[in-house]
This record gives C-alpha cells, structure tokens and sequence, in this order.
C-alpha cells in the first residue's frame, strides 16, 4: 500500500490530489505566535494524505471517462480538420507558387525578345553609322588635299604679287596681269576659307557620329550584359544547383528605371543615330558640290592668268630693245651690293671682339664671391654694352639679309 502511494503516483494525479492537499495544509493548527508553515509540518500533512487516500463514486469514473472520450475526439477531430486544412493549403500554394513562377518565366521570356529586338535595331544602327561615319573620313581626306593643293597656288599667285611689285618706274603698272592674280589670290583664299568651314563641320559631324556611336555600343553593352543575365535567369529552375536565398534583393534598391524610360532611353540613341546619319548624308552632297564647283572656279581663273600673263609678255617682248640700254646701270649696281653686303659681312665680324670681351667680363664679374656680388654701375654698363652691340650687329644682320634680297631680286 505504501508503495502504490508513492511520490511519483502523487505527482501524476495531481488535478485531484493538490485540492484535497490544500484542505490538510490548513488543518494543521496556526497561532499569530507561529512564524510559518515549516517543512516538518508539511511532512506530517503529506503523511496524513497519503495514508487517508479518499474513495471516488463510480459514476464519477464513468462521467470521467466519457469527458475524457469527448476531449479525445473533438482534439482527434480538429486535428484531422488541421491537417486537411495543411494539405489543402500546401496544395494551393504549391499551385499558385507553380503558376507564379510560369507567369515570371513568361514574363522574362517577353523580356528577353524585347531585349533582342531593341539590340538588333541598336546594331543596325551602329552598322550605318559606322559606315557613314567611314565614308565621312574619307571625304575629310579629299578636303585635307584639297586645302594642301590651294597652298602652292596661292603661294604663286602671291609671289608673282611681290615680285612684280619690285618693278621700279614706269613698269609698276596696275596691269591686267596683276588684277587677275589679285584676283586669283581672291579666289584661291576663298576657296581655302569655304574649304576649312568645311573642314571643320566634317570633323564636328565625325564628332557627333562618334558621339552617336558611343551611346549605341554603351547600349548596346549594357544590354548585352542584361542579355547574359536573364539568359541565365530563364535558365534556372528548382532543381538547379547552387541557387541561394537572397533577402535583400527583394528590396527596390539603386536606380531603377521604369519600362518606358527604358525604351525613350533606347528610342532617343536610335533617333540621334538616324539624325546623324541624314546630317552625314547631306553633308557628302554638300562636300561634293564644293569641291566641284571649287576646282572649276580655280581652274577657271588660272586660265585668266595664263592668257594675262601671255598678253604681258608680248608686251614686254616689243620693250626689250628698250631694256638692253639699261643692262650696264644694273651690272653696275649689282657690283655695289655686293661690296656692301661684304661690308655688312666685315662690320659683323669686327663686332665678335668687343660682344667676347663684355661677355668675358661678365662671366668674370659672376663669380664675385657673397656680397661683393654687386649690382654696380660696372656691372650695369657691361650689360647695356653687351645689348648695344647686340642690337646693332642684329641691324646689320637684318640690313644685309635685305641686301641680299635686293641682290637676288637685281
């Protein structure tokens, strides 16, 4: 008997036991002397307890049982409702999850055509830019010729102008054959003037066409690469291996465009290509005409020389007896400019001993130690001297280069 009431017994019926526990706690004797219930005087309740086990009514067996059979179903119940409600639940979001993920692989698969369609259109307009911008380099060529081919003309025209205006007395005249080279002058710097506008619009529209370019092949880049990744999303399915959890790509971070800047964004490096091209087109029409109708004015006006020039030099023929009496006053004054260019030449040279000496001193005088490295009027005379001499052999430098010019021209 004492071991069917043992501690562990007690602690299994404790939802009845506890109460009648309670009862026997509070009929142990309690004066306001006592301080408090003590561990002896919970032992002899608890020994009271187990050895005066109280006796239950059958009914109540009975109506415990048939509690605990309801309990049983109603939990038996609710938890099969729980689990078919689980299954149901699975199900649904297993079909919806199944049919999310066909929309998005649909939805990535619209993409990527959208993606191939804009980068074909990108390509192609690549493709023309590319080669109008080819041919626009070659046209600059033929402008870059034709702006080196005007210089020698020019260069003629205007030494024809200077050596003929070297003519003395009654031979400078304003004749027919000086107003066509001042007027081939005319023309051959306009054509260079309209040439180099030219010029420069070309480089500024191969400018722009590259500009143009640029923006098609960063598109075009970014959009290969937006390629490669939804590619590899469509790729992926349940089963691929090393797909991960990625919480924070759920967030909207960083700069997302919407669908129709994406497109503008595309639209308008496809326009400005478009537009690029059209100004190229036209500008090819434009180049040609102008080189054309260029060499045919210059051609033109060369011919107008050549017949002044023609007309000049029969004239000077009929004058030549007239000319032979002077043959002698020139000899004569080409003999005096060379004796004064070896002048010059003399003078020059007697002027390397002083600029030595003042140099030489000067070089001396830098090697003053400290403070007797002074400014002095020593100093300062060597230098005027040093620029004086300076100045006047640069004069007769310059004199007797101009004298052998005049030699040449005599």
């Amino acid at each position: 008997m004492k071991s069917h009431w043992s501690h562990n017994n007690v602690v299994q019926n404790h939802h009845w036991e506890f109460p009648r526990l309670s009862r026997v706690i509070l009929q142990v004797p309690y004066s306001k002397n006592s301080p408090a219930l003590y561990p002896e005087t919970f032992q002899i309740a608890m020994a009271r307890l187990l050895q005066e086990p109280s006796k239950l009514h059958p009914s109540e067996w009975y109506i415990a049982n048939r509690m605990q059979r309801a309990s049983t179903e109603s939990q038996k119940s609710r938890s099969e409702c729980m689990t078919a409600e689980s299954w149901r639940l699975v199900d649904e979001i297993e079909k919806t999850t199944q049919k999310t993920q066909s929309d998005v692989n649909k939805k990535l698969e619209q993409r990527r055509e959208e993606i191939k369609f804009w980068k074909q259109e990108l390509d192609n307009k690549l493709d023309q830019i590319v080669h109008e911008t080819e041919i626009l380099l070659t046209f600059k060529n033929r402008l870059e010729r034709a702006l080196e081919g005007c210089k020698e003309p020019l260069v003629i025209a205007r030494k024809c102008l200077l050596y003929r205006q070297k003519r003395v007395g009654i031979d400078l005249v304003h004749d027919e054959v000086e107003q066509e080279l001042l007027k081939e002058a005319e023309v051959i710097q306009g054509v260079i003037a309209l040439l180099g506008r030219t010029l420069e619009q070309t480089n500024e529209q191969i400018r722009l066409n590259r500009s143009a370019k640029y923006n098609l092949d960063m598109d075009l880049k970014d959009k290969f690469t937006a390629l490669t990744i939804d590619d590899y999303c469509a790729s992926l399915t349940n089963d691929t291996p090393h797909i991960i959890y990625a919480d924070n790509a759920v967030k909207l971070e960083g700069n997302f465009v919407s669908p129709e800047d994406w497109i503008d964004f595309s639209n308008i490096n496809v326009e400005k290509a478009d537009k690029q091209r059209n100004n190229s087109l036209a500008l090819k029409a434009l180049i040609n005409s102008i080189l054309s109708q260029t060499a045919n004015d210059m051609r033109k006006q060369c011919e107008m020389v050549n017949n002044a020039f023609r007309n000049r030099v029969k004239e000077v023929k009929d004058a030549k007896h007239k000319l032979e009496t002077l043959l002698a006053m020139v000899m004569d004054e080409t003999a005096s400019q060379e004796k004064n260019i070896a002048a010059l030449k003399k003078a020059i040279t007697d002027k390397e001993g002083p600029v030595k000496v003042a140099q030489t001193r000067l070089e001396a005088r830098n090697h003053r130690p400290n403070v007797e490295l002074c400014y002095d009027t020593v100093h300062s005379s060597l230098m005027s001297e040093v620029q004086e001499i300076t100045k006047n052999i640069q004069r007769q430098v310059e004199m007797m280069q101009e004298e052998n010019l005049w030699y040449q021209l005599i």
